[in-house]
């Protein structure tokens, strides 16, 4: 375990000493995870980068990347991009980047299912700001917009998500 690894628990995601609680998705924690179940996968995932909006936000770290009016995130199971950032115009099933809510103002992404996805094994296990304390995600952990920050200033790249079986 590295400093800045993530290590899901029953009461929160601890990170640094410190233990910041969170939400997961409305499917539970599954080893089984499939696209659509709003589960959050079991096992350790890598933070393999951080996505945001500078129209909204300064850059959170030097290795942040901004989010422009054209990203997405494809989750056609089945299509060659499943699983990636894309662009539009996109004709598949996707998710847009740039959200009109604040969920995605600041995105880290895990390695699930990533660089080479399974069909149908889930897409996009991102770590961002949640609706409200206890809100359930389609999968993914969410943090409160000032944990998240504070959290997204500190973390390095190749830092663990590390969720056990609870």
């Amino acid at each position: 375990m590295t400093p800045y690894d993530l290590v899901l628990t029953p009461r929160g995601v601890r990170f640094q000493g410190r233990l910041y609680p969170c939400s997961i998705g409305k499917g539970g924690i599954r080893t089984d995870k499939r696209e659509g179940d709003g589960a959050t996968p079991v096992g350790t995932h890598q933070i393999v980068g951080m996505l945001y909006r500078p129209d909204r936000i300064d850059q959170p770290a030097p290795w942040a990347v901004p989010i422009g009016p054209h990203d997405l995130w494809s989750d056609a199971s089945g299509q060659r991009d499943y699983n990636l950032q894309v662009r539009a115009p996109y004709a598949h099933s996707h998710e847009r980047l740039r959200r009109a809510d604040p969920l995605y103002d600041l995105v880290l992404i895990t390695d699930w299912n990533w660089p080479v996805a399974e069909a149908g094994k889930g897409s996009a296990i991102f770590i961002h700001q949640w609706r409200r304390p206890g809100y359930p995600t389609e999968g993914c952990i969410a943090f409160g917009r000032d944990h998240l920050h504070k959290i997204a200033r500190t973390i390095q790249p190749g830092a663990r998500l590390i969720v056990p079986e609870l």
